[in-house]
């Protein structure tokens, strides 16, 4: 068994040389409402995905901008859901869950997908998998995916998807969700 010892810590500092006049202070504002927030947080461009499953004879999905690659090995992505979604409940019990990147010219039915859930689906072009899967036949990327594991955090949860299949379709430019709206990115030069 290991021995703890006491040791003394040593803060470290680093001065940087700079002018004083180019040295202020953090500007501290310690107003964490969750509207103010979501502001704040909104000024970080994402890209959005589709998630959908047929379920029960039903086709479930959502929009989530929370999308992120986790590992190659095993191969994960991520995207959280809020606790409160009444589409999560029932979107998980699938067996498999297709993700979607959504191109540009998206944004109708990223908020399509975030409507009413007996219209999300209504005018558009699916691809379902014999596992239950379902991607949007016009993205930019699908993937079949598991739930490897789901974390709580806060008022949502991060669900950690695990990669069973991934078909990279198309080169447009992806739908960005940025400032509590979509658009798309400029081409670079």
């Amino acid at each position: 068994m290991a021995r703890l010892q006491a040791r003394t810590l040593v803060k470290v500092v680093m001065v940087l040389p700079c002018a004083s006049s180019d040295v202020t202070g953090f500007p501290v504002n310690r107003d964490l409402d969750p509207a103010r927030l979501r502001k704040v947080f909104g000024i970080f461009p994402t890209g959005v995905v589709a998630v959908a499953a047929e379920v029960d004879g039903r086709l479930l999905g959502l929009t989530a901008s929370s999308f992120t690659s986790v590992s190659l090995d095993p191969p994960l992505v991520s995207f959280s859901v809020a606790n409160v979604s009444r589409t999560w409940p029932d979107l998980r019990r699938a067996v498999h869950l297709g993700v979607t990147v959504l191109a540009h010219h998206h944004g109708a039915v990223a908020r399509q997908l975030a409507g009413p859930a007996e219209t999300r689906f209504e005018g558009l072009q699916v691809a379902l998998g014999d596992n239950g899967a379902v991607t949007l036949a016009d993205g930019l990327a699908q993937f079949d995916t598991t739930i490897y594991r789901e974390l709580e955090a806060g008022d949502h949860t991060i669900v950690l998807l695990r990669l069973h299949a991934a078909e990279h379709a198309d080169h447009r430019q992806p739908l960005v969700f940025h400032r509590s709206g979509f658009g798309r990115l400029e081409q670079l030069p």
